[in-house]
């Protein structure tokens, strides 16, 4: 698993208002899908991405069948997808980088390609591997904290995160 500072993955949590779900589902029971529920429950704005159920909705939140027919500004690309469809997605995301506004190119957990991460990271955007954002966000918010989940932060507070409500929501 790539190590990334807890503070990187703070400050893209807090920055990001807006996430691209590549490989979204609208399978209950998929973590894709479960994932962008629990984000959209924190107040991000996602917008699913799946060129087999373009069109559709998915939790209220039109489906797309890919970047290119996004319409609004993106801040991070979080890919649900398999390894091999990395490089692919890269080159879409690089190709609407400046249109969407991207930031981030974040590979769910399990994911690691390092080619694809350094030209990500050549073309200006921060990189996350191997990280799902859901744990993430529980991780620092100290949501998982009290089922047994070492967050690796010792403090007497329930979040280590200031924010409204101790989340890590950006605030405009």
């Amino acid at each position: 698993m790539p190590n990334y500072p807890d503070s990187l993955i703070k400050y893209v949590l807090r920055t990001t208002g807006t996430i691209a779900l590549i490989g979204a589902s609208a399978n209950e029971q998929r973590a894709s899908y479960f994932v962008l529920q629990y984000l959209m429950g924190k107040g991000y704005d996602i917008l699913p991405i799946n060129p087999g159920i373009a069109g559709k909705q998915i939790l209220g939140r039109t489906v797309y069948a890919s970047l290119k027919d996004v319409p609004a500004p993106v801040d991070m690309v979080d890919v649900f997808r398999n390894i091999d469809a990395v490089p692919g997605i890269l080159d879409e995301v690089l190709a609407e980088k400046d249109r969407l506004g991207i930031k981030t190119f974040w590979l769910q957990l399990g994911i690691v390609h390092e080619d694809a991460a350094a030209k990500a990271e050549a073309a200006g955007l921060t990189v996350i591997m191997d990280r799902c954002p859901k744990i993430e966000y529980g991780r620092f918010s100290g949501e998982i904290g009290w089922m047994g989940y070492n967050r690796g932060i010792i403090d007497n507070r329930k979040s280590s995160l200031p924010g409204k409500g101790g989340t890590l929501k950006h605030q405009d």
